[in-house]
């Protein structure tokens, strides 16, 4: 039996329009922004509206009538009289199941939705395609309505539309567990499916233990978790078919350069999943221009080194190792040095020197990579990536221009594989590779400099990846300092809790104000969704992580 809570109320100030209803209700009655409400109606038809604003309003004329009637303020006496109350509610309309669209009239009936009719308002009945995206709550109490809602894989992952970004103040948006609640979501449909299409990740660490051990069970998981899962079609099982890279590290040296415990890294190894990378000068000197994706370089100086150092002249072709490399530009930093390039100056070698130098002292620049050691060249592992492969890439503990140089040189390996370099069967590469990047803000960033080979990256693949199967999941703090071409061309964006002042910059001029406002009080596993194929933005929730969960994140 339909629950009617109120009426339309159309007035000279205030008409109802083929976009916009307002109802009456009990002041009582408890609604939130982002609820479905129905409408009666002509030719027995219902118009779905999705909650905005909800005003309170009495018969008082002004504030001083309210301060009066308290007997002139005081705080504890009890009114004489009850003033005559209601909500005034704001819906958006989101449609019509007889597709008429004229305003809805005055005095119609307006009642809760229930399951059916929700999922019919927001367009969620005829989702094709469907991936898990987490669950809806609606109304309070005997009201409660949950129902799970799914995204259109083909404008997540393409072919319709790809890219997903996500924004929120970093511990309180809880950004890597929803990439990764999506992560898995896919990885299980694709282990399912029966399709020729297929999927891999690559998934970059760049804080803590978080992504360390996405293979091993959430032992933390209670009933409710479970069930939420249930509800969405997913199983409680952790990732699969995952392999860890972290730095190599001398097992001399003290310092491992990854927050993970050397006796699991260990285990890891041993169970043939877990590897240690390096780079070597000789397969992997012409990805030094990676080093200098921070620096600003409009003169072209550091570009003119470079390709001065790859083309083999002033005797870069008879190197064989870093050190030399290291040695061999020192070199040209000398007073009055005499050769080379006559375009380019000592202050500008020395300039290049004091950039390299920092990055050449990781024990990832190596001489030479030992496989029976479970040591490897990123780029080599990465082309090798298999369908339902995850990757993860452990560049926590690396300083800044050294984590831009690991990202770039993936990326540049994804390319390479994607475009077809590689001599592969085409049936074992994976048709889509999703690649999961925290922190995006260090590599698009609007102050990134223009002529940075990472941002020239992140762009193509913003621009054309959709094309090449080449998958974008980036994340960061604030949307507003990404940019405008990342953020332009991603399909998905999901909004996490955040503060005033970002949500007052143009990235958010399209969102209501009282959703805006909503932004900054979202709770840990709550997201506010803008989808291609939703109707409106939705306020969703998800479970808590599959995989095991470390103290302190």
């Amino acid at each position: 039996m339909e629950k009617i809570i109120g009426k339309v109320a159309a007035t000279e100030k205030a008409p109802t329009t083929i976009d916009l209803f307002y109802f009456w209700t009990d002041k009582k009655r408890i609604l939130n922004p982002f609820d479905i409400v129905k409408a009666a109606h002509i030719d027995n038809s219902i118009t779905f509206g999705v909650v905005e604003e909800i005003s309170h309003i009495t018969d008082s004329s002004s504030y001083l009538s309210n301060f009066i009637s308290s007997d002139f303020g005081d705080v504890e006496t009890t009114s004489n009289m009850n003033r005559i109350g209601m909500n005034f509610v704001k819906a958006k309309v989101l449609g019509n199941n007889k597709s008429i669209y004229t305003p809805v009239l005055d005095s119609s009936a307006v009642s809760l939705a229930n399951k059916d009719e929700i999922l019919e308002a927001l367009g969620l009945d005829k989702i094709v395609n469907p991936m898990p995206c987490g669950y809806i709550e609606m109304y309070k109490d005997e009201d409660k309505v949950t129902l799970p809602v799914n995204f259109n894989s083909q404008f997540l992952i393409g072919p319709e539309g790809a890219h997903l970004n996500i924004s929120g103040i970093s511990g309180l948006a809880a950004k890597t567990s929803y990439t990764m609640f999506l992560l898995k979501a896919i990885q299980e449909q694709y282990l399912k499916s029966s399709k020729d299409d297929s999927v891999a990740f690559v998934i970059f660490n760049v804080k803590g233990r978080d992504l360390l051990a996405i293979d091993e069970p959430n032992s933390e998981l209670n009933k409710n978790d479970k069930n939420l899962y249930k509800m969405l079609n997913l199983s409680t099982t952790p990732f699969s078919n995952v392999k860890y890279y972290y730095p190599y590290s001398d097992k001399t040296n003290t310092q491992t350069y990854s927050y993970a415990n050397n006796a699991d890294i260990e285990m890891q190894i041993d169970l043939n999943k877990a590897f240690r990378y390096k780079y070597t000068y000789e397969e992997d000197k012409s990805n030094i221009d990676l080093m200098f994706s921070n620096i600003d370089d409009s003169n072209g100086t550091m570009e003119s080194i470079l390709n001065y150092i790859i083309t083999g002249q002033g005797g870069f072709n008879e190197i064989g190792n870093w050190s030399q490399f290291a040695d061999k530009v020192g070199e040209f930093t000398a007073s009055g040095r005499k050769g080379g390039d006559k375009d380019i100056s000592v202050m500008s070698w020395r300039k290049f020197k004091r950039i390299i130098s920092k990055s050449l002292s990781h024990p990832i620049f190596s001489k030479r990579v030992v496989a029976e050691k479970n040591e490897t060249r990123l780029h080599e592992a990465t082309k090798d990536i298999k369908p339902n492969e995850v990757h993860v890439v452990d560049i926590a503990k690396l300083d800044q221009d050294t984590q831009a140089f690991v990202f770039g040189d993936v990326v540049r390996a994804i390319y390479d594989l994607k475009l077809g370099q590689e001599d592969r069967d085409e049936d074992d590469i994976p048709s889509k590779i999703v690649i999961f990047i925290d922190e995006l803000n260090k590599y698009a960033s609007k102050d990134i400099p223009k002529n940075s080979p990472i941002l020239r990256q992140i762009l193509d693949i913003s621009e054309r990846g959709r094309s090449l199967g080449i998958i974008l999941f980036s994340v960061e703090q604030f949307k507003s300092a990404i940019h405008d071409r990342v953020k332009g061309n991603s399909a998905t964006h999901a909004f996490g809790r955040t503060n005033a002042i970002e949500i007052s910059k143009p990235d958010y001029k399209f969102i209501p104000p009282v959703y805006k406002n909503m932004m900054t009080r979202l709770d840990p596993g709550e997201y506010i969704i803008e989808h291609p194929v939703f109707r409106s933005l939705l306020n969703i929730r998800f479970p808590r992580p599959l995989y095991k969960q470390f103290p302190n994140g």
